[in-house]
């Protein structure tokens, strides 16, 4: 063996040996976790855990359902609202706009999606929050009144507020993501199309979304993850109460990441206390996996039946 051939092998094993350490990551964290919250899981079933929201740590109750609710309560709302903000958007940025706008709004974009999530908390604390509490609230309870709405002293921190303002985080990184997607699709695709009569819109909905839904999909996915896994700005302005299942998006929100962040550390002189708050932990990042393991079932789906 020469040296060319000698270092093009240390080269592969070597990659293929960090392909193996990055895939393991995943495992080693999934074990970690689960070795930690071994004690609850001795005394309590994982059915009581996971399906019950009486959450006192003091008297021997850990029920996260209340938790995983708010959790996926808020995550849901984010998406709601940021899945067409974003869509619409990237579309008219790749499809319609000129080249000078676009190389104005691109760069906000992109500012937009590198701002720390503390500063989005603070916005939406001094912004979005009495934005539904004097507006959108008294607003929907007027013309929906079967609804169930949040009480006469209600302070603006819930999930709605929550799932806005995790709407605007990870909405610059999906329309980033959908526009580079759709300026990809061939510009001979549209000229096929548009000459056989077919106008702008028809062309960008039959052919050019149609051709970019695969990175649609991937796109937000991202977003999905991120809402799932954002702590601070959720802690700021979900309310974190605890009052278990949220029964209205006017109710306070209490989700995984903001219960981990906020307790983590504090009354560890409890029993059982740290073990409940790591199968938190453990059940957040199985949540986040499955829904990842779901959107990226679409999206081979998508591609197989395009192929």
């Amino acid at each position: 063996m020469n040296i060319r051939q000698f270092k093009e092998t240390i080269a592969h094993r070597l990659m293929f040996l960090l392909c193996l350490f990055v895939l393991s990551l995943v495992f080693l964290m999934v074990f970690g976790l689960y070795q930690r919250a071994k004690p609850i899981l001795a005394v309590s079933s994982m059915k009581d855990l996971v399906f019950s929201a009486n959450w006192h740590p003091t008297q021997g109750h850990f029920g996260l359902a209340g938790f995983i609710a708010g959790t996926l309560w808020v995550t849901a709302i984010a998406i709601v609202i940021a899945v067409p903000l974003s869509l619409l958007t990237a579309t008219y940025l790749s499809e319609y706009c000129s080249r000078w706008v676009r190389e104005i709004i691109k760069p906000v974009i992109d500012l937009l999606a590198g701002i720390s999530p503390v500063v989005y908390g603070v916005w939406g604390m001094i912004a979005v929050v009495p934005l539904v509490r004097d507006y959108l609230m008294p607003f929907l309870s007027e013309r929906l009144p079967f609804f169930p709405f949040a009480s006469e002293n209600y302070t603006g921190f819930s999930a709605l507020t929550a799932g806005i303002v995790l709407a605007i985080m990870i909405s610059p990184l999906i329309i980033s993501i959908i526009e580079e997607v759709m300026r990809a699709v061939s510009f001979g695709v549209r000229e096929a199309s548009v000459s056989l009569g077919a106008t702008k819109w028809q062309t960008t909905k039959w052919v050019v979304l149609r051709k970019a839904s695969p990175g649609i999909v991937a796109a937000v996915i991202l977003g999905l993850s991120r809402a799932m896994g954002e702590t601070m700005a959720v802690l700021m302005v979900a309310g974190c109460a605890m009052q278990g299942f949220p029964k209205s998006i006017f109710d306070t929100a209490y989700p995984l990441p903001a219960l981990i962040a906020n307790t983590y550390g504090e009354m560890m002189s409890v029993p059982l206390y740290d073990a409940a708050v790591l199968l938190a932990a453990l059940i957040l990042f199985l949540i986040t996996v499955f829904f990842n393991i779901v959107a990226w079932g679409i999206l081979l789906y998508i591609e197989r039946k395009e192929a």
